[in-house]
């Protein structure tokens, strides 16, 4: 269903897995309705070739950007880049995907510099990206004015963080001894505090904020075993983006629209 979600749309980490999924789901909508900023580390590495297909087989819908979200020069670098090709139009849907995760250790073998890394890229470039592209998501929210009844969507103007089920404080009893996973719960769930603080900030500017699990699913952090393909989470998630209103900002949801509790 992702013909529904149309305008400006910026993916990061973008290079493989899950993020490499949306921008080939959402570079097939047809029509020129849409246009996605596909962001990734090392756009010219061997790590983002698939990407770079991608973008040839799509021409016109997909610009690659040099973006690390570890990075705040490279952060403020792409936006700018993102600023300069959109012009007068604005961004209407963001989609924080990227993230790591290290080391899959128990605590014992987790160090400061461990936790340090994880809590920078997953929820500090979150953090300093929505701050940065915020002049844009306001424009666009600004742009359909127009709009009756519920304000926001996500072809209006909204952000969605890429979330996981692991970042549940009520549901760690059910699933901390099948992966402990120290810096990554704890910046996953700091990532779910910053959904809901910037669901209430940007309430005002009728910007829709959520975060959404995609599911376990197959890609070089969620392994061989996991259940789902990358297009099957995909797919699931753009269902569920078309469909979110004023009702879902601040909420944490599955690839199926389920809520899961904080």
């Amino acid at each position: 269903m992702s013909e529904k979600l149309k305008g400006n749309i910026l993916v990061t980490g973008a290079n493989r897995g899950i993020g490499l999924a949306l921008v080939k789901q959402l570079g097939e909508t047809p029509g020129e309705e849409g246009h996605i900023y596909a962001c990734c580390r090392d756009p010219q590495g061997p790590g983002a070739q698939a990407l770079r297909d991608l973008s040839t087989q799509c021409p016109g819908k997909i610009t690659v950007v040099k973006l690390d979200v570890s990075d705040v020069d490279s952060i403020s670098s792409a936006v700018q880049t993102v600023s300069r090709i959109i012009g007068a139009g604005g961004l209407n849907l963001l989609i924080n995907n990227a993230a790591i995760n290290r080391p899959e250790t128990p605590l014992s073998a987790c160090e400061k510099k461990d936790m340090m890394e994880v809590y920078e890229t997953n929820v500090v470039g979150p953090f300093l990206l929505v701050k940065m592209l915020l002049p844009l998501l306001q424009k666009a929210a600004e742009m359909d004015s127009t709009v009756k009844g519920d304000k926001m969507s996500c072809s209006r103007s909204a952000i969605v963080n890429i979330s996981s089920l692991i970042s549940s404080i009520e549901k760690c009893p059910e699933t901390f001894y099948i992966k402990q996973m120290y810096p990554y719960r704890t910046s996953k769930a700091a990532l779910n505090m910053l959904s809901r603080c910037l669901a209430e900030d940007f309430r005002r500017h009728n910007i829709l904020v959520a975060a959404v699990h995609p599911g376990w699913v197959r890609t070089a952090m969620g392994g061989e075993m996991a259940s789902l393909t990358p297009q099957d989470s995909v797919s699931g998630m753009l269902s569920i983006l078309t469909s979110l209103s004023n009702k879902h900002s601040g909420m944490l949801l599955d690839w199926e629209g389920n809520t899961i509790p904080w």
